[in-house]
């Protein structure tokens, strides 16, 4: 089968849910291309969360627990870490583009997927405001080096000392982002029964996971708490199994799924 196909129950009627499956060639184009940028946006995603999450976590446990050579606290180290952070951003904001791509296409077929969409409008704006926090930040990299080395667990703090705009700006662009997130959940959820797709499904329950998580270590950069290098040790796992989820479920569902409500 060479896309979405019609209810698997065989009937001419339409679903009792009221959402119609698609039966002429324009939705079943809109129901192939919301698929199709459903696995893009999370081949990007899942890259981005690897360069701009994984590795930097991996850099700054190293420099804590095994300090020396390239791992210790010096503009090297951070302008480094900074640039993977950057990149990974980037990355993030094309894979949310993505996905509220998909969930535009797909709402016309079925309209449930609107808020969705919406939402990752939202946090599209909320990772521009991330990357605009970046570029404040990089003049500032000697400053927030002597302090974070201080007090590490204080970095926002630090950041709002040396560059209040930057501090301010990443505030925002951290919740309008997790609203993002939210829309993402939202949308893969909703894909996730439409499709009968186990996979997308956990995607969107392990995405939903790492937005809960994504708040303790939030919290710590505005007063410690005690546990957080645990949280912290979470989110690298989930941000790389939740889109690796989506993109194999979306691969399997170009080829095979069927929408049921």
């Amino acid at each position: 089968m060479s896309g979405p196909a019609s209810p698997r129950s065989g009937s001419s009627t339409a679903p009792t849910t009221g959402v119609k499956a698609p039966t002429t060639a324009n939705s079943r184009e809109l129901e192939l291309k919301g698929v199709g940028r459903l696995g893009s946006g999370a081949g990007v995603g899942l890259a981005g969360g690897i360069v701009g999450v994984v590795l930097p976590i991996v850099f700054l446990w190293l420099t804590t627990h095994n300090p020396g050579g390239f791992f210790v606290y010096d503009a090297t180290l951070i302008d480094t870490t900074g640039f993977f952070v950057l990149a990974g951003a980037i990355l993030l904001l094309v894979s949310l583009f993505l996905y509220r791509r998909s969930f535009s296409a797909l709402r016309k077929v079925d309209g449930r997927f609107a808020i969705a969409s919406g939402l990752c409008l939202v946090g599209s704006v909320g990772f521009l405001l991330l990357l605009v926090c970046a570029g404040l930040l990089v003049g500032s990299s000697s400053s927030l080096i002597q302090c974070l080395h201080q007090s590490p667990a204080h970095a926002l703090t630090c950041i709002r000392s040396g560059q209040p705009l930057g501090a301010y700006t990443g505030l925002a662009g951290f919740w309008l982002g997790w609203l993002g997130g939210v829309g993402i959940v939202v949308g893969l959820a909703l894909a996730g029964r439409r499709y009968q797709n186990g996979a997308v499904s956990g995607g969107a329950s392990l995405y939903a996971v790492l937005l809960l998580v994504l708040v303790g270590p939030f919290l710590s950069l505005l007063t410690p708490l005690p546990g957080i290098d645990y949280l912290l040790l979470a989110v690298p796992l989930f941000i790389v199994l939740a889109p690796g989820l989506v993109l194999g479920g979306a691969n399997r569902a170009l080829k095979s799924a069927s929408p049921t409500s």
